[in-house]
């Protein structure tokens, strides 16, 4: 019996030593194991391998019938060959060509607008650190997104141009590729949520060999907005909100699942179109609007507009809404570069929690006493 009970003894110390050895072999193998290191953005996928990472864009504009893959390899390395029919683009870049404001920042956080040598109508450009750049001559103008100038793209020749698609028919991708120009699609602007349009930072930070330090900007950037988010978790909603102005005859409202409906839900706001589903906007007639928000108290203008004046000029019956009684009007799209670009636009995505703060000002101003909006203006 004592026999019987030693080999028992030695049979189950044996199996748990092994199933001990198992988990440790599976959890060696799984941190081996490349992993994707996008947590936020839907459309974006960046594996990070021995000396070449794989990048895949998807969903990259509405209904698109395909995506895209990219390999970034580094020098000497070797890509297996099931990757090979797939666009490879040597990194780190020495030089780029971006067509939208929103990648500007991106480069500046990194510390690599330097390399910018291209982009199209430049003037759109708000940032005084890329504009000096501009002014050098060392950015060139190339054109309009629909009609880069292929022959000045040529001269240029970029490492890589960075470009977007709005729909299925894209003749100038395909132009673009036929005159031996590397070409990749970027996404963010399909991005929905905040913070996912952030991230896209990190395909910069692969695409010039600083994928730390995009990861180290884009942790701050989250740790900022979650740290927003606690201030008003337990605030009651107390702001009912009208969003956007006419467009000649039609009043663009956004949708209750787009990126500036999310914003006031986490700002704590009761967007009152909130329930409408979808993305992007949709349009309604200026009596849908007001039969639904004249007694909204705080209305989020869509436009460039500075003063009460100014809005009233646009449409004299703006002054119908409550919230133009009361001057609760704001504004997040007036400040302006050197050149007539709109610093919201270039900066909000990539910032989205300097976004949340003002919206957290509008909404719940004693929260943040202190501070100073980034965008918003309250109209007087």
């Amino acid at each position: 019996m004592k026999h019987l009970f030693s080999k028992l003894i030695f049979i189950m110390s044996f199996f748990l030593l092994a199933g001990c050895k198992k988990k440790e072999n599976v959890e060696f193998i799984a941190a081996k194991v490349p992993q994707n290191s996008i947590e936020y953005a839907s459309g974006l996928s960046i594996v990070k391998h021995e000396g070449y990472s794989v990048v895949r864009v998807s969903n990259p504009w509405p209904e698109a019938n395909k995506n895209f893959t990219y390999i970034l390899k580094e020098k000497d390395a070797e890509v297996p060959d099931s990757l090979q029919d797939y666009t490879t683009i040597k990194v780190p870049l020495e030089s780029l060509v971006v067509t939208s404001t929103t990648n500007i920042p991106f480069l500046e956080m990194l510390d690599v607008e330097g390399k910018l040598t291209g982009f199209p109508h430049t003037d759109y450009i708000s940032s005084k650190k890329t504009r000096a750049l501009i002014d050098k001559g060392e950015v060139k103008n190339v054109g309009q997104n629909e009609k880069l100038n292929i022959e000045q793209l040529i001269d240029l020749a970029p490492d890589l141009i960075v470009t977007f698609g709005v729909d299925n028919n894209n003749p100038m991708l395909e132009n673009l590729k036929k005159s031996g120009l590397n070409v990749l699609i970027q996404a963010d602007w399909m991005e929905q949520s905040p913070l996912g349009k952030a991230e896209w930072i990190k395909l910069y930070g692969a695409l010039f060999g600083k994928e730390d330090k995009a990861k180290e900007l884009f942790d701050k950037i989250v740790t900022s907005y979650n740290q927003a988010l606690k201030l008003v978790a337990q605030k009651p909603v107390i702001s009912t909100v009208l969003y956007g102005s006419m467009y000649e005859d039609v009043w663009y409202v956004a949708k209750g699942n787009s990126w500036v409906a999310q914003f006031m839900k986490d700002a704590r706001a009761n967007y009152l179109w909130s329930d409408l589903k979808g993305t992007g906007s949709k349009g309604l007639s200026y009596e849908k609007v007001l039969d639904i928000a004249q007694k909204a108290n705080v209305w989020i203008v869509s436009g460039s507009f500075t003063t009460l004046d100014e809005l009233q000029k646009a449409n004299p019956h703006y002054n119908e809404f409550d919230a133009f009684k009361n001057k609760t009007v704001y504004c997040l799209e007036t400040k302006l570069g050197a050149t007539g670009g709109t610093v919201y636009y270039e900066l909000s995505p990539s910032r989205p929690d300097l976004v949340l703060k003002d919206y957290i000002k509008i909404f719940h101003p004693d929260l943040l006493p202190g501070y100073e909006f980034t965008f918003a203006l309250k109209l007087n």
